[in-house]
């Protein structure tokens, strides 16, 4: 399922957003909370939409869920930055998993993804989203 982008023009330098995540209310309220700070957002509910949803609006930032079916987040990260047109697109991976392993942790890190743990509070999210856009 992909949402199409929308533009909330309160911001003559705004900046698209891909939010990725397989829970339609993270996805929703990321969306909503973006578009109120005037960033342009696109949403996916899957990896393999947002993957096409990628290619088609090549965001600015891509803010993404670790834990999703068939495709997770790192396998995600590892497909875009195969892709010459995406490869410096700034990823925050978001997941509720406290946990994850050092390997993993640290290949994220190597993939020039910054990783962040829900629950993301609104401040966060948009300190996220200006960062990400900035870099």
């Amino acid at each position: 399922m992909i949402a199409p982008a929308e533009s909330h023009p309160t911001d003559s330098a705004t900046r698209t957003i891909l939010i990725v995540d397989d829970d339609r209310s993270v996805a929703d309220t990321f969306a909503r909370m973006l578009k109120l700070e005037g960033f342009t957002v696109a949403t996916a509910l899957s990896a393999e939409a947002g993957l096409e949803l990628a290619d088609n609006v090549r965001p600015h930032a891509i803010i993404l869920d670790m834990r999703m079916p068939i495709t997770n987040g790192l396998q995600f990260l590892r497909t875009i930055r195969a892709r010459p047109h995406l490869v410096d697109v700034p990823v925050a991976i978001v997941t509720g998993d406290y946990f994850l392993p050092d390997p993993i942790q640290n290949e994220l890190k190597a993939l020039g993804a910054a990783l962040r743990f829900k629950p993301l509070w609104l401040e966060d999210l948009i300190a996220l989203a200006k960062t990400l856009v900035t870099e």
